[in-house]
């Protein structure tokens, strides 16, 4: 299934150039540009309380979105970059990046750990301890998957999940080379305490024996 699209929604501005631009931010608006996709470059306005919560809720230069604007057909975007005032750090100017279906692109897709209960290490008390709750996939623009599923399943203490060991979505790759920690299911506070003090009678015990 492939994972729903948030929209983005502008306007079209009328006129071109800095004129034009400065004038949009005068009305309280970020001026912006979509380009590619074999079309002409489109002027743009994003309302500027709008586009600054988007901004402030992560990852926009990640986020494949759904480009919204009235009169137009909808279109996906990718931001390739979001020009700020160099003293204020607000958004001055956002560059859009038209993708087709077939256009490979850099996402976050989250990591849905599955089968808790058929995890014999859960069932004694260990906890499933999450490394990476999301993991950063080059994927198809039009076959986007909702998430990644790591099966728990027959899991002990101690076990550790790397990305190796998931399926990934046919025609996804990790952006990391290296073979990663996603999780792993560590020992219950009791048994590590118990573990601890087992050492330290063991460390004791070797002392007395090496002054004996």
């Amino acid at each position: 299934m492939a994972k729903e699209i948030p929209d983005l929604v502008a306007e079209v501005r009328t006129g071109t150039g800095k004129g034009a631009a400065r004038q949009a931010r005068r009305d309280g608006l970020v001026p912006a540009v979509v380009y590619g996709g074999g079309e002409e470059p489109v002027s743009l306005n994003f309302k500027y309380n709008y586009l600054l919560k988007l901004l402030k809720q992560g990852r926009f230069l990640s986020t494949l979105f759904n480009l919204k604007v009235e009169g137009q057909d909808d279109v996906r975007v990718i931001c390739r970059n979001v020009q700020r005032d160099v003293v204020k750090d607000l958004p001055t100017h956002v560059d859009l990046m038209r993708l087709r279906r077939t256009s490979r692109i850099s996402l976050y897709i989250q990591i849905d750990f599955i089968n808790h209960e058929e995890a014999p290490g859960l069932k004694r008390g260990g906890t499933l301890t999450v490394v990476r709750p999301e993991v950063e996939l080059n994927v198809l623009a039009g076959d986007i998957p909702e998430q990644i599923t790591v099966d728990l399943a027959g899991l002990d203490i101690g076990d550790v999940v790397h990305i190796n060991d998931v399926t990934l979505p046919s025609g996804a790759k990790p952006t990391i080379q290296r073979n990663f920690v996603l999780a792993n299911i560590a020992a219950p506070s009791s048994l590590r305490s118990s573990d601890s003090e087992e050492d330290g009678a063991e460390d004791a015990a070797g002392e007395e024996a090496a002054e004996e």
